[in-house]
C-alpha cells in the first residue's frame, strides 16, 4: 500500500512575516525572563547583604554594652580565664585554643588545597637556570666542534645550534640576543644542569680555554606563578565547560563558549611559557666559541728561508698580476673593439678621397 504525499500550501510572504516576528517575540520574552530572574537573584544577595550587616552591628553593639557587665559578675577566676582568650567584639566570640584550633586550621588547608594546591614550602627546591660560556682555542674549528657534539651526547645532552666559518650572525641565548662572536665558530649546547660542571671542566681537553663563565638567573617566582596561573586557568575551563551544557539559551551558550576560547587561549599561552622555563632550568645552555691557532711567523734565517720567502713572493706578485690582468681584460676587449671601428671608418674615408681624387685627374688628363 502506497501513501500518497499531501501537498502543502506555499506560504505567503505574509505568513512567512509573521511567523519570524513570533519566533522573534519568544526569544525576546525569554531574554526578559531571564534578565527578570538574574535582577530577581541580585535583589536577594543584595538583601541578604544588609542582613549580614544589621546582625553583625546588632553583634557589636550587645558585645560592647552587655558583656562587660557580666564578665564582672562571673567572678575573678572566670574573668582571669576569658582574659587569657582576648574577645573579639566583631565576632561576638573568642578565638579557639587547643584541638579546636588545629582543626579549624586543618579544615583551613584542606580547603586551600582543593582550591588552588598547597602553599609552597619554604625548603621547596629553587628553580635555577644555569648556563655557561667559554671561548677555546683549537687546531681545526670542524673537528672540534664534532667532539663537543660528542661530549654533549655523553652527558645526556644534544647540540642546539653551531655555526662554523666566518658569516656568523647573533647569537641567541637564554639571556636574549648577544652578539656574534669574533672567532671561527661556535656550538650552544643543552646539557643536565647536573652535568654542566663536568662539560665545563671536560672542555680543556679539546684546546686551550681561553675564557669561561657560568651564570645562574632565580626564576622561582615566575614559575610559581605560572603553575598557579595554570591551575587557575584549568578550574576556570573546566567551570565554563559545565556552564556551556547548563545553557538554557542562544545568548548564554555565545557568552559562555565566547569566555571559554578566551580562557584556553590564555592557558596555552600559561602552559607553554612554563615549558619553556622548565626545560630551560632542567638543560642547561653551554656556548663554546672556537677559534683557530695563529701559525707561527716565518723568520728566514738562511738562504734557503730567503729563497723559499722570494719565491712565495714572486707567487703573491704573479697572482696579484694576474689578477689585475683579468681585472682589465673586459676593458681591453672594449676598447680593441672601438679602436677597430675608428680604423675602419678612417680607412673608408681614405679610400673615398683617393678614388675621388683619381676620378679628378683622370678627367682633367682628358679634357687636356
Amino acid at each position: 500500500m502506497t501513501t500518497t504525499p499531501i501537498a502543502l500550501p506555499e506560504l505567503s510572504d505574509d505568513a512567512v512575516d509573521r511567523i519570524e516576528e513570533a519566533v522573534f517575540s519568544q526569544i525576546a520574552e525569554e531574554r526578559r525572563a531571564a534578565q527578570a530572574r538574574t535582577a530577581a537573584s541580585r535583589g536577594r544577595a543584595r538583601r541578604r547583604g544588609w542582613l549580614t550587616a544589621g546582625g553583625v552591628a546588632a553583634a557589636f553593639v550587645v558585645g560592647v554594652l552587655v558583656t562587660p557587665p557580666i564578665l564582672q559578675l562571673t567572678g575573678s577566676s572566670a574573668g582571669s580565664s576569658v582574659a587569657s582568650a582576648p574577645y573579639h567584639p566583631t565576632s561576638g566570640t573568642v578565638p579557639l585554643s587547643g584541638t579546636a584550633k588545629e582543626l579549624s586550621q586543618s579544615a583551613d588547608g584542606a580547603a586551600s588545597s582543593s582550591a588552588g594546591g598547597a602553599a609552597p614550602s619554604t625548603t621547596a627546591q629553587r628553580d635555577i637556570i644555569r648556563t655557561g660560556s667559554a671561548t677555546v682555542q683549537v687546531d681545526d674549528v670542524s673537528k672540534a666542534a664534532d667532539a663537543l657534539a660528542a661530549l654533549a651526547q655523553k652527558h645526556g645532552g644534544f647540540v642546539e645550534s653551531q655555526q662554523i666559518g666566518s658569516s656568523q650572525g647573533p647569537v641567541a641565548t637564554d639571556g636574549g640576543i648577544v652578539p656574534p662572536p669574533s672567532g671561527d665558530g661556535w656550538v650552544t649546547l643543552r646539557v643536565p644542569v647536573a652535568d654542566l660542571d663536568a662539560v665545563m671542566a671536560a672542555l680543556r681537553s679539546e684546546g686551550t680555554v681561553l675564557a669561561t663563565s657560568i651564570g645562574q638567573n632565580d626564576v622561582t617566582a615566575t614559575t610559581t606563578d605560572l603553575r598557579a596561573q595554570v591551575d587557575s586557568l584549568t578550574a576556570s575551563v573546566q567551570r565554563l565547560t559545565q556552564l556551556m551544557s547548563q545553557a538554557t539559551s542562544v545568548a548564554d551558550l555565545l557568552t559562555a563558549e565566547t569566555a571559554l576560547t578566551e580562557r584556553q587561549g590564555q592557558l596555552q599561552s600559561a602552559q607553554q611559557q612554563l615549558k619553556d622555563l622548565e626545560s630551560q632550568v632542567d638543560m642547561s645552555s653551554v656556548q663554546v666559541t672556537l677559534v683557530r691557532q695563529a701559525p707561527a711567523a716565518a723568520d728566514p734565517a738562511g738562504f734557503g728561508d730567503g729563497l723559499a720567502a722570494g719565491w712565495k713572493g714572486l707567487i703573491v706578485s704573479l697572482n696579484a698580476l694576474v689578477i689585475a690582468l683579468g681585472f682589465l681584460l673586459p676593458w681591453l676587449v672594449v676598447a680593441g673593439v672601438v679602436v677597430l671601428i675608428v680604423w675602419a671608418i678612417v680607412r673608408t674615408r681614405r679610400a673615398r678621397r683617393a678614388r675621388a681624387e683619381k676620378a679628378t685627374r683622370t678627367q682633367t688628363e682628358a679634357d687636356a
